[in-house]
């Protein structure tokens, strides 16, 4: 049984600690904490975990007495323990698809609130279909994709719509640039998801019958599509655009679902802006070759054993990657273009993302919501201010 949320031992659980970016995580969390927040750290290796409680201890001593709480992610009843003395769970734990149900279940079941940093379509939507609705029914708030994927999208069209007048059909377009290095952790959650394309389709199709017979019932009448669009030259950011299929389209139309300031009718499109053209018919192409080799589990593993799950960019690497998505928009006869830009972005910025999302949720005012539900839904203005006063840009660059 679940203790009564105001008597849990924790706000915050850190679960996937000693991994590449959960390492990140936690050294977020031990630089900028609240001192009154009370977290622990939480995974299935003892050892390795305590040796991360040191590391961090070494820059500050209070924290050698942090919790360590032991649970597997196979572990039904050790993820339910952890999942009702908390009233947050932050996961960093992939592929999600082959480890990440027991723990959204766990919290689900308990009303225990859920952050991730997924990009896994299949997952997301099957976590919809299998436990939303037990979250709706207990109060928890099940929210992925809290890091990279999707965070300077969902809110970087938030802050673009804003910027545009209300109660009128909003069109926006967001164009990514970055560059950046990949760790373990990412490169086989890719290759698992390039692995299971038709259970990619199957789970997205149910998802979206099961979300039209609940708006439906509703009585929900707001349209929010997502255009894939086509390549082009991009004068926003004056490079060479390719659509790009990431969840990241889908979790910002959901959003626009949910939100009436994103008007009656609207659309988004999402590119990736290369600034040349040779360089977009490259990436393309080898993009296609490592979806294709997914496909064979000897070509997949031999791509998966380029980097190791736990190993990731050095600090120097990290250093000198940086992202920007500039969104174009327009609604009602007005246009703007905006930017949100940062620093790493798949390590780094998405620590920051990741804990400052949590932030919001245990400290801050912000729209009451339960089942899966995105981070503008979630947390909106609230996590939007952190975020700046974080680092990250969000600018007005011309109307």
């Amino acid at each position: 049984m679940a203790v009564p949320r105001a008597k849990r031992s924790f706000d915050l659980v850190l679960f996937g600690a000693t991994g590449f970016a959960g390492r990140l995580t936690a050294e977020y969390l031990a630089r900028t904490a609240p001192a009154e927040l009370r977290w622990a750290i939480a995974g299935r290796n003892r050892d390795k975990l305590f040796a991360v409680r040191e590391a961090l201890a070494d820059g500050d001593p209070a924290l050698s007495d942090l919790p360590v709480l032991i649970a597997d992610s196979a572990d039904a009843e050790a993820l339910s323990r952890v999942a009702g003395n908390t009233r947050l769970v932050v996961t960093t734990v992939g592929p999600y698809v082959q480890h990440g149900e027991p723990l959204v279940a766990a919290c689900a079941e308990a009303g225990t609130d859920y952050l991730d940093l997924t990009g896994e379509r299949e997952f997301v939507d099957s976590m919809y279909l299998r436990h939303h609705d037990s979250a709706v029914r207990t109060g928890a708030r099940l929210i992925h994709c809290a890091g990279f994927d999707s965070i300077p999208h969902d809110l970087g069209a938030y802050y673009t719509v804003l910027q545009l007048p209300e109660g009128v059909p909003i069109r926006i377009r967001g164009y990514l640039r970055a560059k950046a290095s990949v760790s373990g952790g990412t490169l086989h959650s890719a290759l698992t998801a390039f692995s299971r394309g038709r259970a990619n389709i199957s789970t997205a199709r149910r998802r979206s019958a099961a979300e039209r017979s609940e708006h439906a019932s509703q009585g929900r009448t707001r349209a929010a599509h997502w255009d894939r669009g086509a390549p082009h030259h991009d004068n926003a950011s004056g490079g060479w655009a390719v659509p790009l299929p990431t969840i990241d389209p889908q979790v910002v139309v959901r959003s626009a679902r949910a939100v009436e300031r994103y008007g009656p009718d609207f659309t988004y499109s999402h590119f990736f802006s290369f600034s040349r053209l040779r360089t977009a018919l490259t990436s393309v192409g080898t993009v296609g070759g490592v979806l294709l080799a997914a496909q064979l589990p000897p070509l997949r593993a031999l791509i998966g054993r380029r980097i190791k799950p736990g190993d990731g960019p050095s600090l120097m690497q990290r250093r000198r990657s940086w992202f920007t998505v500039t969104f174009t928009g327009t609604g009602g006869g007005a246009s703007v273009v905006t930017r949100v830009g940062g620093g790493d972005p798949g390590y780094d910025e998405t620590a920051k993302m990741l804990a400052e999302s949590a932030y919001a949720l245990l400290f801050d005012d912000v729209p009451e919501t339960s089942g899966q539900v995105t981070t503008v839904t979630a947390m909106g203005d609230a996590l939007l201010v952190r975020l700046q006063k974080a680092g990250i840009r969000f600018e007005v660059i011309a109307t």
